[in-house]
């Protein structure tokens, strides 16, 4: 199984936001934008997912919405607390299986600092990982058996401007 994992796109400043509604901070235009190119590397590489599975929260939301349209995948994709900021891993790691349990690709879109420790936790079995893990950002785990613990091995980890140079 490849479980990849996509960090929401550019979003409007906290600071416009309180903090009761940061749930609801949308993409800003340039966020959208990078995510389309994004989608035209996604297609370079010839990927397809089984599953898109979103944070609920409206910047990942709409991140998940442009990849399933640009890649005529809007029936593949759903929501899921878990990803929501300071979800739980191991409840995330049950509903993938459970949602798609034969799934060879599957995209998560999420948050910062939720992915990084999501990958951590599936790459070395503990929180320790340090990564840079861009707005926009994509990275790859190959994954023989999916579990609560270390079971993925890191393939790559893409910024935006990399993906933006396979345009």
């Amino acid at each position: 199984m490849n479980l990849f994992l996509l960090r929401h796109g550019l979003a409007v400043e906290r600071a416009e936001f309180d903090f009761a509604s940061d749930g609801l901070r949308p993409l800003t235009a340039k966020g959208r934008q990078q995510l389309r190119q994004t989608c035209v590397a996604l297609r370079r590489m010839k990927l397809d997912f089984n599953l898109i599975l979103s944070s609920p929260l409206v910047r990942a939301r709409q991140t998940a919405e442009i990849v399933a349209a640009e890649l005529k995948l809007k029936k593949r994709l759903s929501f899921a607390d878990e990803l929501k900021p300071g979800g739980n891993p191991k409840k995330l790691v049950q509903k993938i299986f459970h949602q798609n349990p034969t799934a060879n690709n599957i995209l998560l879109v999420g948050h910062e600092p939720d992915l990084s420790r999501l990958l951590s936790l599936l790459v070395t079995g503990g929180p320790g990982l340090q990564l840079d893990f861009k707005k926009g950002g994509l990275a790859k785990l190959e994954i023989e058996k999916l579990r609560a613990g270390q079971c993925a091995a890191l393939a790559w980890l893409l910024t935006p401007k990399q993906m933006k140079l396979m345009q």
